[in-house]
């Protein structure tokens, strides 16, 4: 059975739309059209309701759907498994990671590990915790940087960061001479927020939905630095980590009463395969993290 039709068929599947589904794979709509004819062809069954446009896949094409996708996942597999017998040290890692955590935690970090596995190419995906859970699920990430406080059962977890969310102010603003300020509190301010889906800004959205309080939200942006000149010049404050306050002279960090934890974990899909480059990658960055005293047992 011809791979390359099963890749155009599941394609098709997916995105239920011959056109996308053909700029998807890279070929023409007539082509894939073709394609899932011969397809057709070659198994003996209807796979496309072809009238009905409300449902894309006949039954036969469900049933094919299924077994093809476990068939072309188990076809990547030992494709990946016979490039690394080729040369170990080389391979190609899919890691999502936020563009806080990125930006703070991991230069240096990813920096050396290149230096050691220099063949070992990165592929980045900058994205919130919960998209970056949503697309080791699919299938779309080796490895992401993901909240380690709710684990999903068809992941597996290693710890990696452990630190306390904090009320970044300005230090004009009269919360700033506070030694802790609550919640409600901080829902009560002009505020200058991560959008929907990180970590930082749903802790705020949670505890605002859960008490009705609405939220006045000044900016929403995932620009740091611009988060940072935002709250300096009084348009709001924000919800980040004491670290990234370090140096700020303008700024001070006021915890949160009562206190809230930061858990991140590296994670991967279980029955996902784990490459050697994959697994190199994890224990450098448990590793050297551990090292840098960023890990929660320092």
């Amino acid at each position: 059975m011809n791979l390359k039709r099963l890749e155009h068929f599941c394609q098709l599947a997916q995105i239920g739309n011959f056109t996308r589904a053909a700029n998807k794979v890279g070929i023409a709509q007539p082509a894939l059209t073709i394609s899932i004819q011969k397809l057709e062809q070659e198994t003996g069954l209807k796979l496309i309701n072809r009238a009905e446009k409300n449902t894309l896949l006949t039954a036969e094409g469900e049933v094919l759907f299924k077994l093809a996708s476990q068939l072309l996942n188990q076809a990547q597999q030992v494709k990946l498994e016979l490039e690394e017998l080729k040369e170990l040290e080389r391979g190609t890692i899919s890691f999502g990671v936020s563009a806080m955590m990125g930006s703070y935690y991991f230069p240096k970090v990813l920096t050396a590990f290149k230096q050691k596995y220099p063949k070992i190419k990165i592929h980045l995906v900058d994205q919130g915790t919960a998209a970056l859970e949503k697309m080791l699920l699919n299938g779309d990430l080796d490895i992401a940087l993901v909240r380690g406080d709710i684990e999903n059962p068809q992941l597996r977890y290693t710890k990696l960061i452990h630190e306390e969310v904090i009320a970044g102010i300005a230090t004009t603003n009269p919360l700033a001479n506070q030694q802790t300020v609550s919640l409600a509190q901080f829902c009560q301010q002009p505020l200058v927020l991560f959008h929907e889906g990180y970590f930082l800004r749903e802790v705020v959205s949670q505890y605002s939905t859960k008490n009705h309080l609405p939220l006045d939200i000044r900016m929403e942006t995932n620009l740091i630095e611009l988060q940072k000149s935002l709250v300096r010049n009084e348009v709001g404050i924000t919800t980040c980590l004491s670290r990234i306050l370090k140096d700020e002279a303008e700024m001070v960090s006021v915890p949160f009463e009562p206190k809230i934890e930061f858990i991140l974990s590296l994670a991967w899909k279980k029955n996902h395969y784990l490459s050697k480059a994959s697994k190199a990658f994890i224990s450098y960055l448990t590793t050297t993290l551990d090292e840098m005293h960023i890990n929660s047992s320092n």
